[in-house]
């Protein structure tokens, strides 16, 4: 996938000034960053939007962004928007995405302020790029380095949807050899699960709520990594207990998949929380009643060691990523 690694990803931010106004500048394993402004925090997220469908383009546009603002406590309120094409790129595509955009933007009550259109020698496919942004109070943030030893790992949503859901979109004639046409009629019908804004703002008005993070890139195993280095927690895992989306087991068996890159497979959507104990049965009465999926899955520990557990054998969860969205997406073996 695309994102630097994280020793890279430093050094590329090594030449950052800080400022005292920015409470929380661009750190790997934080998809949003923060500045005060008056009395209040702005939380700030960027997004690309490339090689999605094109009928839900920009819905994914505003939502990538969106989301990212939402996992940090903040209802999403305005957005600048970018769409870039190659020189071919006719009037009317542009046209039909920014519909999609203002429709998405609309369903979110969220203002598009400014951006830029343009066509560009060297680009090979449309590419768009969303900045969200929305005030909270100061006590109201949440982050990803919030984790806390005893804290549970939730898991909202499962696991793969994003990938089963774009490979049925994008392979229809091989999905429907392996999933069946039900599932994957069934399938592109749950696009808007792809977005976490909903489930991440009901998250956040819950006490004890002390960290979250989605599983865009790197799928369970950067976003549990992430986490956990951020807040200088280990964590214990119960890789039995994750809620995996049915179809994702067959691209497994399909693609041919390590136990590796299964557990780093871009999940968008999907959401990983750290909450205290006491606030256990809150949280999951309050998912029930939203019916949404979720599920318990291990637990933040004091001890550095991160282990995962399968068929009740301990072993090290991965460190290393290696995401199989864009094999799948091509349909290669």
């Amino acid at each position: 996938m695309g994102k630097l690694g994280t020793e890279d990803l430093k050094k590329l931010l090594s030449c950052i000034k800080r400022d005292a106004k920015v409470i929380i500048p661009p750190l790997p394993g934080f998809d949003s960053g923060v500045h005060l402004i008056d009395d209040k925090y702005l939380v700030v997220s960027t997004d690309p939007c490339l090689g999605v469908p094109e009928k839900w383009f920009g819905w994914f546009l505003v939502h990538y962004a969106a989301s990212d603002v939402a996992l940090f406590g903040a209802r999403p309120e305005f957005c600048t928007i970018n769409l870039l094409g190659p020189k071919e790129t006719k009037p009317q595509v542009f046209y039909k995405i920014m519909k999609q955009t203002c429709k998405a933007s609309d369903e979110l009550k969220m203002s598009i302020v400014t951006g830029h259109t343009g066509t560009y020698e060297g680009l090979s496919a449309l590419v768009g790029v969303c900045t969200a942004y929305g005030t909270i109070h100061k006590e109201k943030l949440i982050t990803p380095d919030g984790a806390k030893p005893r804290d549970y790992v939730l898991c909202v949503k499962p696991f793969g949807l994003e990938t089963a859901i774009n490979f049925a979109l994008t392979h229809k004639t091989l999905a429907n050899r392996l999933f069946g046409s039900n599932h994957v009629r069934k399938l592109a019908k749950l696009v808007h699960m792809q977005s976490c804004v909903r489930e991440a703002l009901e998250l956040a008005e819950i006490g004890g709520v002390h960290a979250m993070h989605d599983m865009t890139e790197g799928g369970l195993t950067a976003a549990l990594n992430e986490m956990a280095e951020a807040s200088k927690c280990g964590f214990r895992i119960e890789n039995e207990r994750i809620i995996v989306q049915e179809e994702v087991y067959t691209l497994k068996e399909h693609f041919r998949l390590s136990d590796e890159q299964f557990l780093s497979m871009s999940s968008t959507g999907t959401i990983l929380a750290a909450i205290s104990p006491e606030a256990r049965n809150k949280v999951e009465a309050n998912l029930r009643e939203n019916h949404v999926q979720a599920s318990i899955v291990g637990v933040f520990t004091r001890n550095p060691r991160r282990i995962l557990v399968k068929n009740r054998k301990e072993t090290a969860f991965p460190k290393e990523v290696d995401d199989p969205y864009r094999r799948i997406l091509s349909g290669k073996l």
